[in-house]
């Protein structure tokens, strides 16, 4: 039977993204509003309460208002925005999370789809709090690099056209330096901490890609770990999931002088990698994604195929395999 499936917000970077990943597929319908109707309150509460699944593609704000243009309690959605990756009765929607996530996700009727930083960020810091090695209370600070990309429309055109008004030359900045990052408190409650983490985002002079980096004081933690235990709390924890891997010691220590932060560009994919000095008992975590693949697109795709009882890695990277 093929679901149907409706993307408020199609227009958008991530929902153009979705819509390609699902416009050729033969068990999904698209449901489309003409432009003229993307603004037409009833037209899109039709298709919110019509569809099968609905994928939200809009500000934070314009996601809450679609929701309440739901009315048939059957009705399904994930959210790609920040409005509900905090909110009661909503899933994070991170299959990897912990085990029995994807079977929550599968049957679960409100999805969030978690931010592309707080993706990489969460997925550090989750398994060690969990695992012991990284106290609840631990003065986290996050830095991270994004694609361009990551900032929609408006950053892309800074980046790509000549003649757009905010305009950019620069090949890297900081930024979010208010230390408001609207990822920030989703990194601290599913990260397992007790206090905001200090994240530092920055985007550089490429479109897509991203490397999210957790330092730690091995010396400062309460058991004074190795970088070998960090390593094996990671991979314990997401030993046998295609969409998530943790690069061995052995293979970080080639990468040692240079991490490319397009190096999972055009995947669906999350790599860790765990670099160590032990000489100074110091070590830093690094997730590497596509800012629009795991960290958008791609990892809504996998919760819509969870959602709808379709396997897993349908209409992901070709590579993507149950292992």
């Amino acid at each position: 039977m093929t679901a149907k499936v409706f993307i408020d917000g199609e227009a958008g970077t991530t929902g153009l993204q979705i819509a390609r990943r699902l416009s050729a597929r033969r068990d999904v319908e698209l449901l489309r509003l003409g432009s003229s109707e993307r603004k037409d309150a009833s037209r899109r509460a039709a298709m919110l309460n019509g569809a099968d699944l609905s994928i939200l593609c809009l500000p934070e704000d314009a996601a809450r208002q679609a929701v309440a243009l739901i009315e048939d309690t059957a009705a399904r959605v994930i959210d790609a925005s920040t409005a509900h990756r905090m909110a009661p009765g909503w899933t994070y929607g991170f299959p990897e999370f912990e085990a029995g996530r994807g079977a929550e996700i599968a049957v679960s009727k409100r999805v969030a789809n978690p931010g592309c930083y707080a993706l990489g960020a969460v997925a550090m810091l989750h398994p060690l709090v969990a695992a012991g090695l990284v106290p609840a209370d631990f003065a986290a600070t996050v830095n991270a690099v994004s694609g361009y990309s990551g900032g929609g429309k408006k950053l892309i055109a800074a980046f790509e056209d000549a003649g757009a008004p905010d305009r950019t030359d620069s090949n890297y900045y900081l930024y979010g330096l208010g230390l408001e990052h609207k990822h920030t408190e989703e990194i601290r409650v599913h990260g397992g901490l007790t206090h905001r983490p200090l994240f530092v985002p920055s985007v550089g002079r490429f479109a897509q890609g991203m490397i999210v980096s957790l330092p730690l004081q091995l010396w400062a933690l309460p058991e004074a770990p190795k970088a070998e235990h960090i390593h094996a709390a990671l991979a314990d924890h997401y030993a046998g999931r295609w969409a998530v891997s943790v690069s061995p010691l052995a293979e970080t220590d080639a990468l040692a002088d240079r991490l490319d932060a397009e190096a999972a560009r055009g995947t669906d994919r999350l790599t860790l990698h765990v670099f160590a000095n032990d000489a100074h008992s110091q070590a830093v975590a690094c997730a590497v994604l596509d800012n629009l693949g795991k960290g958008a697109s791609g990892q809504a795709v996998q919760n819509m195929n969870l959602m709808l009882g379709l396997p897993e890695t349908t209409g992901l990277e070709p590579e993507a395999r149950d292992p």
